[in-house]
C-alpha cells in the first residue's frame, strides 16, 4: 500500500473520531427523498451550545427556509440549559445557518423550483463546532414507504440466509 494512500485511510479514520453525533433525523429518511445533502454551520449561542453538548436536541418538526439571501432553521428544538439562568435561549427561536453565496443559490434555486423541501437530517460537532447536514428532499407518497419497506425487508432476508 503506498504511503498516500495510508495517508487517507489515516486521515479519515481521524476525522470520524472527531465527529460527534447529537442527534438524527430518522422519520427523514423515511419521510422524504434525499436528493442531496450539504454540510452547514450554525449560528448559536452559549447556553444552545452548552445543552447541545448534553445531547439534547429535536430535529423532528424543523426544517430548512430560504428568505433573501439567507437560510435559516425553524422549528428545531435545543431545551433551556438548566444553569444558565437569565442569560437562557428561547428553545423554538430560528437559526441562521452558515453558507457560502453559491451554495444558497444552489439550495434555493432547487427547493424553489422544483418545490423541494430543505431538511435537517443530522447536527453533530465537528472538531469542536456545531454542523448541519441538510438535505434537498422530495417527499414520498404512501406507496413508495411501502415500496422502501419491501425493499428493506428482502435485503435483511437475503443477509440472514447468507449467514447461514
Amino acid at each position: 500500500m503506498s504511503k498516500a494512500k495510508k495517508r487517507k485511510q489515516d486521515k479519515s479514520s481521524s476525522d470520524n473520531k472527531n465527529e460527534k453525533v447529537i442527534a438524527q433525523n430518522r422519520k427523514a429518511r423515511h419521510n422524504y427523498q434525499v436528493l442531496d445533502t450539504l454540510e452547514c454551520g450554525i449560528a448559536l449561542v452559549g447556553s444552545e451550545v452548552k445543552s447541545l453538548r448534553q445531547g439534547s436536541l429535536s430535529l423532528d418538526e424543523a426544517h430548512g427556509r430560504v428568505e433573501g439571501n439567507e437560510v435559516w432553521l425553524v422549528g428545531a428544538d435545543i431545551p433551556e440549559y438548566k444553569f444558565a439562568n437569565a442569560l437562557n435561549h428561547q428553545p423554538r427561536r430560528r437559526r441562521k445557518l452558515l453558507l457560502h453565496r453559491r451554495e444558497i443559490k444552489k439550495f434555493a434555486d432547487q427547493a424553489f423550483e422544483r418545490g423541494l423541501t430543505l431538511v435537517p437530517l443530522k447536527m453533530y460537532f465537528k472538531r469542536g463546532r456545531a454542523k448541519l447536514l441538510l438535505g434537498i428532499c422530495r417527499g414520498k407518497k404512501l406507496f413508495d414507504k411501502r415500496e422502501s419497506m419491501k425493499k428493506r425487508d428482502m435485503q435483511r432476508d437475503m443477509d440472514r440466509a447468507m449467514r447461514r
